[in-house]
């Protein structure tokens, strides 16, 4: 996708994403509510309080097809068990008590903040048709991080690792407006 095709697309994404949460918002609950035991300790509190999470039956994914981004009919397609929009992430009903998953969604909460909204969407639509899901970076580095989090016996900082990575992907470093 050119420069100028995702700009003329940003606004419908971004207004697509905002419409979304807003239609969900007296369903989500931060997820510093859910009492999970060890994302505190790789999480700082003011993360946990400001991310919230929608449990839902069917994940809202952007109906890019009918934006005219038919590239991406694989990612409309998929039935995941968790989508993040800014600070709030939409999962399976199933993944409720998934402290794993909701580590993963997290780490793409940071990535959001990190990156800010454009930024983000430009990322992770640049890594979805050059790589495909699994293999785009900003996927790669939740699930590494995911990876990281079940294994470990003691918690890291998760955002000073994400800020690293992206910068060393995108010389970003600072959240963008």
């Amino acid at each position: 996708m050119t420069q100028e095709e995702f700009d003329a697309k940003y606004p419908l994404i971004s207004s697509w994403i905002q419409r979304v949460i807003a239609e969900h918002r007296s369903q989500a609950r931060t997820v510093a509510s859910l009492g999970f035991k060890r994302l505190p300790l790789f999480f700082p509190v003011d993360v946990l309080e400001a991310a919230k999470v929608v449990y839902v039956s069917t994940v809202p994914a952007p109906p890019l097809n009918a934006l005219g981004l038919s590239q991406f009919a694989d990612f409309e397609n998929m039935q995941p068990a968790g989508i993040t929009y800014l600070d709030t992430f939409f999962s399976l009903e199933e993944m409720r008590a998934n402290e794993s998953h909701h580590f993963h969604e997290l780490v793409h909460i940071i990535q959001w903040r990190m990156l800010g909204p454009k930024g983000f969407i430009t990322a992770y639509a640049n890594g979805l048709e050059r790589m495909g899901y699994r293999h785009s970076p900003l996927e790669v580095m939740a699930y590494t991080l995911e990876s990281a989090f079940r294994n470990s016996k003691t918690g890291f900082d998760v955002e000073t690792v994400v800020n690293q990575q992206l910068r060393a992907l995108y010389g970003i470093h600072e959240p963008e407006a």
